[in-house]
């Protein structure tokens, strides 16, 4: 068929023009909210504590007041994309209306300290993944495929992400408080889902970390007794507790036992060959583990791409596919469909599971041996 036959004249060209260069520019969307951040004016807005106008947010920000229709356009891109919103507010005199500046719940979680204990704070996480460590990686693509490297991080840094974290201190830092904010959002996993861990008494988080994890679970359930299951250099600073404590190890050569094992956002880091040696060795601690006749359980913390949920909003799944991308550029594991979930799964004859959606990007998955 000739090429122009297929096309529906110039109403069609148009609306592909918009969407190609729509596509083109997506990275600005990042890059101003990453310089919102930078800016501070986030924190500016929730600081003064009545909506703020755009000539008294230039003045806090101390930046010239020939920036003022420069920050306004870079405010109505924040507004348009759900950042900041516009509410209408009369002065003190109550006579003359104006317009100003408001958080949204996305800016909420975007604060600078937040001292609230209901929102997640996910600021150092969305630094980690505008920071150009990241952003060079993701210009490096063309030339990894081309390559021979495991990952594009390889081909933009010469070394993988682990060696690179140990040999910067400010992106290993930032790494790091980076997964350590992600974590927050295990709050509203197990307030929404509190019925996951009834019966459990014991249990092993897998690649935990500085043990934040764990911490959420011991506030909502202090009878649990919790290991943190870490690479030793890892844990090597941290100190055990009543309840909780700090073993370190190989998850590929063994896992101590517990009623339940979780992997928080573990197991899309890691091929699939990789995630079925982690599971067998999750089967083989949870085998020895319960008592008085309960079953142990595995509980995966992950994404499921194209669940029952997504067709829903197209917005979802295409934050699904941008992790699963981050996924191959910095590492060598993926984001998961349900098949592929299942395929794995019945490998190891783990064939007894429960997939339950949280509401977002996030599914819990329970493995019964």
């Amino acid at each position: 068929m000739d090429l122009e036959q297929s096309l529906g004249g110039a109403s069609e060209l148009f609306e592909a023009q918009a969407h190609i260069y729509r596509h083109i520019l997506n990275y600005i969307n990042s890059m101003v909210l990453g310089c919102a951040l930078e800016l501070g004016i986030p924190n500016i807005i929730h600081g003064h504590q009545k909506p703020i106008t755009l000539q008294e947010l230039v003045s806090k920000l101390n930046i010239s007041v020939e920036k003022t229709l420069h920050l306004k356009r870079l405010m109505r891109l924040l507004i348009h994309s759900n950042f900041f919103s516009v509410a209408k507010f009369h002065d003190e005199e109550g006579e003359d209306e104006k317009e100003g500046y408001v958080l949204t719940v996305s800016s909420k979680m975007l604060l600078k300290n937040n001292s609230s204990p209901n929102i997640p704070n996910l600021l150092p996480f969305v630094s980690l993944m505008v920071d150009h460590v990241y952003v060079s990686t993701f210009q490096s693509l063309g030339r990894w495929f081309n390559r021979n490297e495991l990952n594009a991080f390889e081909t933009a840094h010469g070394t993988h992400i682990w060696e690179f974290a140990d040999k910067n201190p400010r992106f290993n830092q930032l790494f790091n408080d980076a997964m350590a904010s992600n974590s927050e959002m295990m709050k509203l996993v197990v307030k929404e889902n509190k019925e996951i861990f009834e019966g459990v008494d014991s249990l092993v988080d897998v690649g935990g970390g500085n043990g934040a994890n764990a911490k959420i679970l011991l506030e909502a359930f202090p009878h649990l007794k919790c290991i943190v299951f870490e690479l030793p250099h890892v844990i090597a600073d941290m100190v055990d507790t009543k309840n909780l404590k700090y073993v370190g190890g190989d998850m590929f050569h063994s896992i101590p036992s517990a009623d339940a094992i979780i992997l928080k956002n573990i197991l899309h880091d890691w091929s699939d060959e990789d995630v079925l040696k982690i599971l067998e060795r999750c089967k083989e601690a949870i085998a020895v583990a319960p008592k008085d006749g309960k079953k142990g359980k595995v509980i995966i913390l992950d994404m499921v791409i194209g669940d029952s949920h997504d067709h829903e909003r197209h917005e979802i799944t295409e934050a699904k596919l941008f992790f699963d991308l981050k996924m191959m550029a910095l590492a060598t594991g993926k984001e998961r469909t349900k098949e592929e979930w299942e395929k794995l799964f019945l490998q190891v004859n783990l064939d007894q599971y429960k997939i339950t959606h949280i509401s977002g990007l996030m599914s819990v998955i329970e493995l019964f041996p």
